[in-house]
């Protein structure tokens, strides 16, 4: 299989800053989405339907504002994409913070059917402290 059409899948997430419209479409219903341990709401999410009330939809504790900015997109031919990019944060008492990361999808039949995160969050944490 092409790797430009999974590409293209995974842009599309990250230019509509998961619109409900398009993770409607892209996410498999067995999604698994694995965000490292130490990261607010950090954990394993089984389902779109959980990732958007229980990762999505909790409020990060002190964090006024989140993004994350895709930089880089890599594939293979075995239906994985790689998204290097960074997150940027502004807590509640006025830091800011840039966290690397690299998000490591595995797109199956066309859809997207798990995302494992790894970013440094001990810099987030530090930004955290006040």
């Amino acid at each position: 299989m092409s790797k430009t059409p999974d590409l293209a899948l995974i842009r599309r997430v990250y230019e509509s800053r998961m619109a409900p419209e398009v993770t409607s479409e892209v996410m498999a219903p067995d999604l698994v989405w694995d965000i490292t341990p130490g990261f607010p709401n950090s954990g394993v999410y089984h389902g779109w339907d959980d990732v958007a009330k229980k990762f999505f939809g909790t409020p990060m504790p002190n964090i006024a504002s989140f993004g994350a900015f895709p930089e880089e997109f890599h594939a293979d031919d075995e239906g994985h994409v790689f998204v290097y990019g960074h997150y940027h944060a502004e807590t509640t008492t006025g830091n800011a913070a840039d966290i690397r990361f690299i998000h490591l999808w595995t797109i199956r039949d066309g859809k997207a059917v798990s995302m494992r995160q790894a970013a440094d969050s001990h810099i987030l944490q530090e930004a955290l402290k006040g």
